[in-house]
Parts: C-alpha cells; structure tokens; sequence
C-alpha cells in the first residue's frame, strides 16, 4: 500500500535510511513520530481506513483500502488534508472517470457496501406502520477522535437529536447506535436515550446502506454515514464538520472557512473513493483499484449469505479443526466443532445450521438429528488445488469444498459437483476466466501438492508410446466407492501393461504414499514386472508432461492430464470421467449413467475450478478466487525453491513430525 519497504521501529534512533515517517492518524501516540519528522525534515505520512475497507471490524480483518495523508488527515477539520486540499484546487475530479465513478456508485448502492460489510441488512419489521416520515439520527462512540477534531462534543448530539424532532415534527425519528455501543464494548454520545412516542432506538448491529435507504432524511455529527446517505440521494444535515461538509451538498451547522469551492456529490465521490485512498488488488496482492476491493466485499457477502447459520464441524481431529475453523465462517461465532452425535444435540441446531463432516461418513445419529431439526449435512474435502505440501503432513489449505448433496469423489449418489456440470450453464466470461485458469495452471505447473521438483522428465522410451500410471492411496474412498475388477495400483499396472504390451509405461506412486503417510506403496520389485521406470523425483506434472497418455483408476492426475491435452483413460469413475472428455474402460457405472451430457473441457474447469471449491486466503482472512490462489501457490514455491524450504517440506520424517507437533500444540488450546 506505500510503496516502500516499511520498518516497524520502538524508537527513533538510527533513522538515517528514512524516507518518511508514518503513523496512524492523528492518535497520540503519533506525537514522538511527528516530532522526530519535523525535526529531521522528513514528510510525516497521516495512515487511515479507507471508505471501502473490509468485510469486518478491524481487529478480525485487515484493511483492503488505506488513505496515505502528507498534509492532515480527512477527519480533522482543525486543519487542511490532502483530500480537502483536492477537493479546494482547480482540478476537474471527473475528468476521464465519469463511467467508472458512475460505475462504482451503481454497485456500492446495489450491494449495500459500506466501509464495514460484516453487519446483516436492516429489517424492515423495525419500522413503525403508519409512518408518514422516517428521520434518523445516527449516534457515534463517546470519544471517537473525528468528533473531537471534526469541530463536534457531546453536546452536538443532543443539539442535533433536538433539531431532528423540531425539524421534522411529522415524523418518526431513529436513533442509530454504533455497533460497539450495541455489543457493550464501549458507550456512545445517545446512549441514555429510549424509544417513546416519536423516537425509535435501533441498537441491532445493521448495514448501514440498508438503513440509509429506508430513511427520508439524515441527521450526523462527523459519521461516514452521512456521505454513503448523499449517495443513496438522502438530504444531510452535519453538526460536526465531517470531510464532505462545506462543500454546498449538505445542510451544515458548523461553516469551515477554507471550504470554498462548490462540489457536486459525484465529485465528492471521485475524490474520496478514487483519487485519495489506495486500495488492493486481493488477486494479486498488489496495488489495484476500487473495483477489486468491490468484488471482494460482494464475494465475502455471499459466502457469508450462502451458509447464515452456524457451522457445526462433527467429529474433527483438533488439528483439523484449527486450521479449517477460519475457512467455515467470516462470523466471529459462527463455527462450532464438537465431538460426535450426542455433542451435536447439546448445541442444538437450527434451520439454517450446517452439521459439516469430512469426507464422506457421517457420525451415527447425526442425519437423522439434522432431520429432526430442519439443519443440513455438508460433507467437507480438500480442493483440487490445495497447498504447497501434503495435507497429511498438516499443511493447512487453500481451497475446500463444502458439499451438501454429497461429495465428489464418491460415484455411488449425485454430488453438487456433479450437479453444477450437470446443470449448468456457462457464459462466455466464465468460459473466458476458465481458459486462462487453465492457461495459468499448465504454464506454471500447478496441481494439488506442488511441492515436488519441477525439472524436464527424461525417460529412455526409445520412442515407443509413454504412458504414465499415477499411483493411489489404496483405501481412497475414490477407490472404494468408485471402482470395479481393477482398484489396485498393481491391478492397475497389470491392466495397462494388457492392453498395452508395447508402450513405456511409467509408475508414479502418490506422494501421501511415498512420505509414509497413507497405505498403498507397492514394491519396486512388483511395479516393475509391468511398469519400465518408477518415477520417485520428480513431480505428477513433469511426468504429464512428458507422457503420451495417463491411465488411472480414479487419480486427481487425470484431470491434470486434461487440462495439459493428454489422452486419459479411466479405470473407475472420478469426477472427470463421464463427460465425453475421457476414455472410460468400467462399465455399468452408476455416475456413467446420470452424466449424459457432454462437456467441452473449459465447461468442465469452471464447473470444477470455478464453481465447485471454496477459496481462501490467510492474510486478508477472506474467501477469495481461483484466480488468487494460483497466484498465493507460485509465490509460495517460488520463495521456498529458493530457500530450499521445498526440500524441507518433502523429506525428513523428523522435521514433519516436528511440524505436525507445533500445530498439534496450538490446537490443543483452541477455544
């Protein structure tokens, strides 16, 4: 967000290689930093939240836009900022953004964005029948700086509750509290009021936009509130002096005399929301725009919407309920894990609960409790592109799925996966998204693990036809419920080497196996009755690549092998198969016979990568895409080839145990 390299310092000492000097606002502890810049002529950076700028509340979830202030800062109106300065000068705020401000205002008001996202829309039923006007009066925390800076004290709130009823003597007058006065972490300037004859006190956390857009008119201090109002169309009346005031679009009580010029509230917009803050590109993790920080508040409300109720994780492992617990909601209080059936009653969930299991079983008397009491039963997996390292060495994950129909590795009953390809129609933009997403993966050699060495496969084939057999876990439920005759990784090699007698065949055994993991190796001796060369190095994807064709039972390889052009053949019934894109040896299939329409391949990548997974991201603590996990999976191999982390992470049975030890460790204390 600054574009420099930033050192977090306790003093001031040995300060020769600054640049800058920032802090965070205009608190107090900023004092010694303002000091030590003006005393070595360095320009003191004013940092702030931007408009837009996350999901929830600060101390959960990290800003997505930061305003950088070499003059002030918005909110202090005892002197000039960088943004009054813009909005004063001869600039024309508009010019060559007219549609993108146009744009942007059109999607903050469809979606109800304001600078926090975490709050559900306001309910309507709070209203009071028969009001013929509704004014709100919104209340901010009892000693919030941009009141004691913005010209404002505790008196402007009384003052502008008084106004609002004399004003306004035909309507119902709402008083919004702040929602850290709702939860009782702190008091506001209107606490002590009480609902009566023509007051309505609204102490539920709600979206603001939500309950701008039932108001008639707007009455504030210093809150943002009263510019997301101008924009909804609202008429504003300030008693503080709040950065859009002064301007000539609100009813001001207070004048500020270096306001001067006149400003529409779409040039407002333009200067708040485009030309002052910095936002960041959650794909990327780079500079970007508002339009990217838009597209993630509208993601993380809808995952946020897709499962309202509470997330109540059965049976999991404390390991595994650490590491995912963040995944299953953006709410604080929204993921309980408990240990089996019985544990389950105790929290009794509702209708819009979801009982989530791993995998494929279910806890006794679980489905029938669900039943009973109107929830649903998710079965969670890991993602097709999951992590750089085993998930079974405690890597925690990028990407799951969250199924309610079923699972996808499980042919035997219809899952969402199979649902959503079954069903689904897919538009040009998404079938755009889905070729470069496989561009992507094949240019930079993505698959689920990414951990293993990347280098050309070389392979004395003498040019006879390649054909790799990836390995499996033998217990696999892919395998179990997905297979028929052959479901052995030795049956399967006996199988190729049948119906191939002539070809190079190359085995390579599934890493989970190879790290000792999971059960399934086959002795070299055995594999090389059927196999020429078993590949142990290098990874699935260098041997994709220099192979002809892949034959598996029901491998996350073969998909990888589509997306690199390869012809697949299947000896069971993954996900993949069915669809018209492989050649599938099992017959009388049950999946086989509910998939009968045809895909092309990028239809198949955005129902499987697109559609199907959950995407998240551990730094901005939020759902993401796709598109950003491919990034994250890059830059985190590249970083660790580089170091030789890669290597660490692969080998060493000891360095693993350690590892699972210190997550096991944190477990062991979650709350």
């Amino acid at each position: 967000m600054l574009g420099s390299r930033v050192a977090h310092i306790s003093d001031l000492r040995g300060g020769a290689l600054l640049s800058a000097v920032a802090g965070w606002g205009v608190k107090q502890n900023t004092l010694q930093a303002r000091k030590y810049a003006l005393d070595h002529g360095l320009p003191y950076l004013s940092l702030e939240d931007g408009f837009l700028r996350s999901f929830g509340t600060g101390e959960r979830f990290p800003p997505l836009s930061v305003v950088v202030d070499r003059e002030g800062i918005y909110y202090d109106s005892t002197g000039p900022s960088a943004l009054e300065s813009l909005l004063n000068g001869p600039e024309d705020l508009l010019s060559g953004l007219e549609e993108d401000v146009r744009r942007a205002k059109e999607l903050i008001l469809l979606h109800r964005l304001s600078k926090y996202n975490h709050a559900p829309a306001f309910d309507g039923g709070l209203l009071r029948a028969g009001d013929t006007e509704r004014v709100l009066v919104v209340d901010q925390t009892a000693g919030d700086m941009s009141v004691r800076v913005g010209g404002a004290d505790s008196g402007s709130f009384m003052a502008m509750l008084n106004a609002a009823r004399a004003e306004n003597p035909r309507a119902t007058v709402y008083v919004k509290t702040h929602p850290e006065v709702s939860s009782g972490r702190k008091r506001g300037y209107l606490t002590d009021v009480v609902s009566d004859g023509r007051t309505v006190v609204l102490r539920e956390a709600m979206n603001p936009m939500s309950l701008v857009m039932a108001m008639d008119r707007v009455y504030v201090v210093s809150s943002t509130m009263g510019f997301e109002a101008l924009l909804a169309g609202k008429p504003v009346s300030c008693f503080g002096v709040p950065w859009y005031a002064g301007w000539g679009v609100t009813d001001d009580r207070q004048a500020c005399g270096r306001r001067v010029v006149r400003r529409s509230v779409d040039e407002l917009f333009a200067a708040g929301y485009f030309h002052y803050p910095r936002y960041l590109d959650p794909v990327l993790h780079k500079r970007g725009t508002i339009f990217d920080v838009i597209m993630w508040l509208v993601l993380q409300r809808a995952m946020a919407e897709r499962f309202p109720g509470r997330m109540i994780g059965v049976g999991f492992r404390r390991w595994k309920a650490e590491n995912l617990k963040p995944m299953l909601s953006l709410h604080r209080d929204g993921v309980v894990f408990v240990r089996d059936g019985e544990e389950v009653a105790q929290v009794r969930p509702e209708g819009k609960d979801r009982l989530v299991v791993w995998g494929r079983s279910v806890p006794e008397g679980v489905e029938a409790l669900a039943r009973g009491r109107g929830a649903r039963v998710v079965h969670m997996e890991d993602g097709f592109i999951r992590s750089v390292g085993l998930g079974s060495d405690l890597i925690r994950p990028l990407s799951v799925v969250l199924d309610e129909r079923g699972i996808y590795f499980d042919p035997s009953a219809p899952s969402d996966l199979e649902h959503i390809l079954v069903t689904g129609v897919f538009d040009a933009v998404e079938l755009e998204r889905a070729r470069k997403v496989r561009a992507f993966i094949v240019e930079h050699g993505i698959t689920k693990y990414n951990h293993e060495p990347r280098e050309r496969a070389v392979w004395s084939s003498k040019g006879r036809l390649v054909v790799l057999v990836p390995g499996q876990v033998e217990d696999d439920a892919s395998i179990r419920l997905g297979c028929g005759a052959v479901r052995t990784n030795i049956g399967l090699l006996g199988a190729v080497r049948e119906a191939l007698p002539t070809a190079f065949i190359v085995y390579k055994p599934h890493p989970d196996v190879m790290s000792g993991n999971r059960a399934g190796r086959v002795a070299l001796k055995e594999a090389l009755r059927f196999a020429d060369h078993v590949e142990t190095a290098l990874s699935v994807v260098s041997c994709i690549e220099a192979c002809d064709e892949l034959h598996t039972l029901t491998s996350l390889s073969g998909f990888d092998a589509l997306l690199r052009g390869k012809r697949v053949v299947t000896y069971g019934q993954p996900f993949y198969a069915g669809w018209g894109l492989t050649e599938d040896r099992m017959q009388g299939g049950l999946a086989f016979m509910r998939r009968a329409r045809r895909l092309s391949l990028l239809e198949l990548v955005a129902g499987v990568l697109l559609r199907y997974p959950l995407y998240w991201d551990w730094d901005l603590k939020g759902y993401t895409t796709c598109e950003a996990v491919l990034h994250r999976i890059v830059e985190t191999r590249t970083a660790l080839e580089a170091n030789g982390g890669l290597e660490r992470l692969r080998v060493g049975y000891v360095r693993r145990q350690w590892r699972k030890a210190g997550i096991l460790g944190r477990a062991w204390f979650l709350k």
